[in-house]
C-alpha cells in the first residue's frame, strides 16, 4: 500500500477509480445462475397457501425449513433444511406469458417486445445476456468468464433468447460445455489433438502472432476482432491445466458424487414431462461449484436439457412433480448450497434461481391456449417468487408477498428489470453502466432498481 505513493496513487484515489467503473467493496467474485425453464409453479413450492380453496392450493402439503414462519412444500425435504442460507423473493411479476420472450426477459432485463414484436429467438440485435455483460466488464485471459451448462435451451423450434451476447458479438458468447453427467465427458475444445503437442502449439501461437503483425493496417472488421479474442482466449484454455482439471469430476470424492445425484439411468430420449426425470441435474450443479472454485465467474445452469421445458407443468403437473422433478432437484440444489457454504464459497458468491414466470393459480386455467388438463397449472407471470442467496444477501429473508392466492404481489412489488439490477449490483457492477452497441448507441446495463432489501 505504501509504494503506491510511488507511482502518484493513493488509496482513496484507487476507491474513487473503483467507484467510477462501477464496483464497490465485498460485491460477489461470481455468480451462478440457475435456471429452471419452463416455469415453477410458485404454490406448489415455495410460497404455498394452505388455507386457499384446494383447487388453488394443489396436492402437496407444506413442511417446517431452517427458517422460523418460512414452509416449502413435502417434496424438498432436504432443501427445508438449507433454507437459512436463501433469500425468497415472492413478489416478481410481469405481462410475458410466452417461454421465449420471458426467458429473454429475465436473462436480460429487457422487456421483448421493444418495438411492437416480440422476441422469441436469438438475433445479433438482441441484449446480451448478464454473463455476457459480465465478460465484457471483466474480461480475463486465462479461463472463460461465462460458461453455460448443460445446453442452450430451445423451444418450439429455435434458441430462447437471452443466453448469447446478442449485439456484443460472438466474442462474449457463453462456452456451453454438455451434459457432465454422460460417460467420458470431455469439454469439446478443450483437449489437444493427439497429433499436437505443446510444443506445437506454442509455435502455432508464435505464426499467429507474426501473421498478425503483417496484416495490414486497414478498420479491423469486428468479426476479426471478435475471432481474434477467441483465439486467444482457445490457447489459454488449451494450455491452462488448471481449467481442465476443473472439468474433471473424477477428481470429487464418490461420497460428494452421490450425495448431488448420480445419473439413475443412460437413455436420455425422455425428457422431463414425460417422466425422464432429471438425470443430468446432480452432475451439472456439481460441476458449476468445481468451476466458481476454480475461478470461473458466471456459471448459468440449466435445470432441463436442451428441449426439456422440465417444469412446464400443463398436463399430469403433480405426478411429473413427483415422480420426475423433486426427487432430482432436492438432493442436488440442497448439497450445492451446504457444499458452497461448508467451502467458504457462498461468502463471494451469488446464487440465483429462478425460471422465465410461475404457473397459474387455479388449477386447470388456461392463460395461452395450449393443452391444460383440469389438474395442470398453465402459464402465469403475474406473481411468482425467486431465490438469491450468498453474497451479502441476508440470509432467512422474505422479500415481498403474494396475495392469499399467490396470483399477484400483495406487497414490494418486483420486476425483471429490478432482478437484474440486483444481480448486477450484487457482483459490484453500477446497474447504471452503459455499454455500446456495434453503432455506438449506449445502453445501461440494467432498467431497473436493485433490490436493497435483501441484502445484509
Amino acid at each position: 500500500m505504501g509504494s503506491l505513493g510511488l507511482t502518484g496513487l493513493t488509496v482513496p484515489s484507487l476507491l474513487r477509480s473503483a467507484a467510477a467503473r462501477g464496483l464497490r467493496p465485498a460485491a460477489a467474485k461470481s455468480c451462478l445462475l440457475f435456471f429452471l425453464d419452463g416455469g415453477p409453479g410458485q404454490q406448489d413450492m415455495w410460497d404455498m397457501k394452505p388455507d386457499a380453496p384446494v383447487e388453488i392450493r394443489g396436492e402437496f402439503q407444506p413442511i417446517a425449513t431452517s427458517v422460523p414462519g418460512v414452509q416449502v412444500c413435502e417434496g424438498l425435504p432436504l432443501l427445508s433444511q438449507q433454507m437459512h442460507h436463501l433469500a425468497l423473493i415472492r413478489s416478481v411479476h410481469h405481462d410475458v406469458l410466452v417461454h421465449s420472450a420471458a426467458t429473454y426477459y429475465m436473462l436480460t432485463g429487457r422487456h421483448p417486445q421493444p418495438a411492437g414484436k416480440l422476441i422469441i429467438k436469438e438475433h445479433p440485435d438482441n441484449f446480451p445476456a448478464i454473463g455476457s455483460v459480465f465478460a465484457q466488464q471483466r474480461p480475463h485471459d486465462d479461463i472463460p468468464e461465462f460458461v453455460h451448462l448443460p445446453d442452450i435451451i430451445w423451444d418450439a423450434g429455435h434458441d430462447l433468447p437471452g443466453q448469447r451476447a446478442g449485439f456484443l458479438g460472438p466474442g462474449y458468447d457463453p462456452l456451453v460445455v454438455g451434459d457432465p453427467s454422460v460417460p467420458n465427458y470431455r469439454v469439446p475444445g478443450l483437449t489437444l489433438p493427439e497429433e499436437i503437442t505443446r510444443s506445437r502449439l506454442d509455435h502455432r501461437r508464435s505464426l499467429l502472432q507474426l501473421l498478425d503483425r503483417a496484416a495490414d493496417d486497414g478498420l479491423p472488421e469486428p468479426a476479426w476482432e471478435s475471432m481474434d479474442g477467441h483465439t486467444r482466449k482457445a490457447f489459454s484454455l488449451l494450455s491452462s491445466s488448471k481449467t481442465r482439471e476443473a472439468f474433471d469430476l473424477g477428481k470429487e470424492p464418490d461420497a460428494i458424487r452421490r450425495r448431488y445425484g448420480l445419473p439413475d439411468r443412460v437413455d436420455r430420449t425422455r425428457g422431463a414431462r414425460n417422466f425422464g426425470g432429471l438425470p443430468h441435474l446432480g452432475q451439472s450443479l456439481l460441476l458449476a461449484r468445481r468451476l466458481i472454485e476454480a475461478g470461473i465467474p458466471l456459471v448459468t445452469v440449466c435445470s432441463g436439457r436442451r428441449r426439456d421445458s422440465a417444469w412446464d407443468g400443463h398436463l399430469r403437473h403433480f405426478p411429473i412433480l413427483r415422480k420426475s422433478l423433486l426427487p432430482y432437484f432436492d438432493p442436488a440444489f440442497s448439497t450445492l448450497l451446504q457444499d458452497m457454504n461448508d467451502r467458504g464459497l457462498l461468502e463471494e458468491t451469488l446464487i440465483v434461481v429462478m425460471g422465465e414466470f410461475g404457473r397459474t393459480p387455479k388449477m386447470g386455467q388456461v392463460t395461452v391456449g395450449a393443452a391444460t388438463s383440469a389438474e395442470g397449472r398453465d402459464h402465469w407471470s403475474h406473481c411468482y417468487t425467486i431465490l438469491m442467496g450468498g453474497a451479502g444477501i441476508q440470509r432467512g429473508t422474505v422479500f415481498g408477498a403474494s396475495d392469499p392466492h399467490a396470483a399477484y404481489p400483495a406487497d414490494n412489488p418486483v420486476t425483471p428489470e429490478d432482478v437484474v439490477a440486483t444481480i448486477y449490483f450484487a457482483l459490484g457492477i453500477d446497474p447504471k453502466t452503459r455499454i455500446e452497441d456495434p453503432l455506438g448507441k449506449p445502453y445501461p446495463v440494467a432498467l431497473g432498481e436493485p433490490i436493497h432489501g435483501v441484502f445484509a
